[in-house]
């Protein structure tokens, strides 16, 4: 890699998916999980035992989210930096647990419960990112402690507290956060010569966002930013959900509450989007349980009507951020599409009508905000150097004034990092303790906007009612993170805060959850290397069951037993073997033993003896 570095990585944490990326003078590319595999995107999936331990993540977790329900966490971006009023509908749809952290204080946090454990959204998202870490560091062959990671753009603080929280406790420090459209824009600007005005509309599982930037002299500037953190595909899928399980109720009297169901509808649900995506048609079967089936065929019209609504308010927030930037779609030069929700062509047909242009689609939108992260990293590691960033606060910020109105010091989309002041003073006589509540809203009630967390200015001595002179100041870093100072211009005393929301971690338990990290950090290496060796194993046998199925007339029927016998038993010694050594080392011999078999398989297979299937259909596994 020529001089040495300090490598700082990028991180695109989605809700869907997840990748880790770096950039060098070559430019950006995705990190793969392993020299042999070109798989680079991580599902934002993890699978825990029944007692809340660790298992697995990404691929492996997911493929086992029907048969493990209520042990396997996904979308847990959408309860980041949420409180648990917040989240209740969503909590609803949820195959596992999620409970209320701290029901007899007042921080309202929701939590995922596993058996007897409890786990904070950072603290899942964690386990994600530190698995990313472990991939940039086998990558690059040495331990890797700094990332950039992408949010939505509309995240507010406490949504960006708590992600810089994960990154923390999974041992990286987050040098910066940066917006995942803006990150999209340095992706496919670097490849631009021409200055462009480009609307980046960027529809993933869980959030929506859409950013108009202007690229100029190698300038990226944020003109507006709109967006829902709470809209993206997780809502086509549960729109489906919510209708079989109408149907199923309808039909034969039966509502979904059994979690391996509730899973099995989102699995399916997730299949026809996709399916719907190059097809006209998708059909599904459900075992109900007591011979019962639901068959259901959905076309992609019908399809389409279902998502309509929300489809809409993506685009009603491309022109209100349109008019922020005192734009019309005329003024675009450039549509790019990010996200994997932007391949179904629904969203694609509506977005080109909205925009009057045809969307860039040349770079993969599931990978365009992780190579940004990569570029990112890279000008911040000083290798990338002709590129500058200017973004922008997605919500205004102020304090809760007299008679609950909401005093705004810093408004939607100023450019950061920023500063703002602004005088206030007390409405009572000997007042010597001024709260102030931190505000985040385009509201002009405080009860109508988020607080996001209170502090008070102390020892403020007695005066009458209107003499202190209060000077608060908000100061935006470049991360769009908030601290807030507040002094009192007479006395002198002060006070200062990063704000913590009420429903957010406090930095003790950050620094705790840190902390038990690094001390458990070997045997949690440990356990997932023996967890890897395991899958990778379970993944070689049932290879070699498949292949003895479909070409049972190659073999005998004394060499397909023995191979049955045998993998068997090696099952049963890789639940009972702790040592992922020996393991290896009989999968190994196994594999070895299995070539004269793959050999006849192929040469069968290249003398098309082989039947295929063509998956019209997408089936449900039973239910228990």
């Amino acid at each position: 890699m020529g001089e040495k570095r300090d490598i700082i990585i990028g991180i695109d944490l989605g809700t869907t998916n997840s990748l880790v990326a770096m950039a060098d003078e070559a430019g950006p590319r995705l990190i793969a999980g392993d020299a042999e595999s070109d798989d680079v995107i991580v599902p934002s999936v993890v699978g825990f035992d029944e007692t809340g331990a660790m298992q697995t993540i990404g691929t492996s977790a997911r493929a086992h989210a029907i048969e493990r329900p209520t042990t396997t966490v996904h979308s847990i971006k959408r309860l980041m930096g949420r409180g648990f009023a917040d989240v209740e509908q969503e909590i609803a749809a949820l195959p596992y647990r999620v409970e209320k952290r701290d029901a007899a204080t007042d921080r309202d946090m929701a939590e995922v419960v596993i058996g007897a454990r409890s786990f904070t959204p950072p603290e899942v998202s964690a386990l994600i990112l530190r698995h990313l870490k472990q991939r940039a560091e086998k990558h690059f062959g040495h331990p890797v402690s700094r990332a950039v990671i992408t949010v939505p753009a509309q995240f507010d603080d406490a949504q960006r507290q708590a992600t810089r929280d994960a990154g923390q406790i999974a041992g990286l420090e987050v040098v910066r956060i940066v917006n995942e459209p803006t990150a999209a824009a340095l992706a496919y600007g670097l490849d631009r010569k021409e200055d462009a005005t480009i609307a980046v509309y960027d529809l993933g599982g869980g959030t929506f966002d859409i950013s108009i930037l202007r690229l100029e002299d190698g300038v990226f500037e944020v003109l507006a930013t709109n967006g829902d953190t709470h809209l993206g595909g997780d809502d086509f899928d549960n729109a489906l959900i919510a209708l079989f399980a109408e149907e199923i109720r309808d039909q034969f009297g039966v509502e979904i509450t059994s979690p391996t169901i509730k899973q099995q509808l989102r699995t399916l649900s997730e299949n026809i989007k996709k399916r719907l995506s190059d097809r006209d048609e998708a059909q599904i079967e459900i075992a109900i349980g007591n011979d019962k089936v639901y068959r259901k065929t959905i076309t992609r019209n019908a399809f389409e009507q279902m998502i309509a609504p929300f489809v809409i308010r993506t685009l009603d927030a491309c022109s209100r951020a349109m008019k922020t930037a005192s734009l019309t779609p005329g003024d675009i030069d450039q549509v790019v599409l990010v996200g994997g929700s932007t391949r179904v062509p629904y969203v694609r047909k509506r977005v080109a009508e909205v925009f009057n242009t045809k969307p860039y689609t040349a770079l993969n939108p599931e990978h365009v905000v992780g190579l940004g992260a990569g570029v990112q990293a890279s000008i911040l590691s000083g290798i990338e150097r002709d590129v500058l960033l200017l973004d922008v606060t997605p919500l205004s910020l102020g304090i809760e004034t007299l008679g609950g109105a909401m005093g705004k010091l810093i408004a939607a989309n100023v450019k950061i990092p920023c500063q703002a002041s602004e005088t206030f003073t007390t409405f009572k006589d000997g007042q010597t303790n001024i709260k102030i509540n931190v505000l985040q809203g385009e509201r002009e009630l405080a009860k109508d906007c988020r607080s996001l967390g209170v502090f008070e200015l102390g020892g403020v001595p007695p005066m009458p009612a209107g003499l202190p002179k209060i000077s608060v100041t908000f100061l935006i870093d470049q991360n769009g993170i908030l601290n807030v100072s507040a002094k009192e211009q007479r006395s002198g005393k002060a006070a200062s805060i990063q704000i913590i929301p009420s429903h957010g971690l406090t930095r003790d338990e950050v620094k705790r959850m840190e902390q038990e990290a690094i001390t458990h950090a070997r045997e949690d290496m440990a356990a997932h290397h023996l967890i890897d060796v395991r899958t990778t194993l379970a993944f070689d046998l049932n290879k070699v069951e498949s292949m003895l199925h479909r070409h049972s007339s190659q073999f005998d029927e004394t060499e397909i037993e023995d191979f049955r016998q045998r993998i068997a038993e090696l099952r049963t010694f890789a639940q009972s073997c702790d040592d992922p050594t020996k393991i290896n080392e009989r999968r190994e011999a196994f594999n070895h033993s299995t070539l004269p078999l793959a050999e006849r398989a192929m040469t069968a297979a290249l003398s098309g003896s082989v039947a295929t299937d063509d998956g019209d259909n997408i089936q449900a596994p039973p239910s228990n």
